[in-house]
């Protein structure tokens, strides 16, 4: 089942109004591959319409009448439009001021890793042992960042 385009241009037309400057974003399988930098692009739009599909998707038409930005999440096909709407909308809302409460809080601003540790220090688990690095108890804070940079990639 394709959706007609009548209706979506009829909604996408009543969501402008009389707006200057929308982003218009519709999902495609062959659209632009959604990074952080577009997430950081979007930040700064004041007015962002998600055209989602479901099934088959929508007459492609109502992407070349709205001009709108094709985008993708991934290499794969979803049943609808929906969860990379919220995907991108999640993505870029961290980069809108204010919504995190502090700008420390923004992961590519930080020195973070992809492995975090609370208590115990050793987890039992199943009769077998695992521990904290060593490193992150260690309270040398130089060391600690080499840690997390080095898991990070060596950023």
């Amino acid at each position: 089942m394709v959706l007609r385009p009548e209706p979506i241009l009829k909604a996408v037309q009543k969501a402008i109004g009389r707006k200057k400057n929308v982003q218009i974003i519709f999902f495609s399988t062959d659209g632009a591959a959604f990074d952080e930098a577009q997430a950081k692009e979007l930040s700064k739009k004041k007015d962002i319409i998600f055209i989602c599909g479901h099934y088959e998707g929508i007459d492609a038409r109502v992407q070349k009448i709205l001009k709108a930005k094709k985008v993708s999440v991934g290499p794969y096909v979803l049943t609808g439009g929906e969860l990379p709407a919220a995907t991108i909308i999640d993505a870029v809302a961290r980069f809108v001021p204010g919504v995190l409460g502090k700008a420390e809080s923004l992961e590519a601003s930080r020195v973070s890793s992809p492995e975090v540790y609370t208590r115990p220090e050793t987890l039992v688990w199943k009769g077998k042992k695992y521990k904290v690095p060593a490193v992150l108890l260690s309270g040398h804070h130089g060391k600690i960042d080499e840690w997390k940079n080095k898991k990070r990639g060596g950023c």
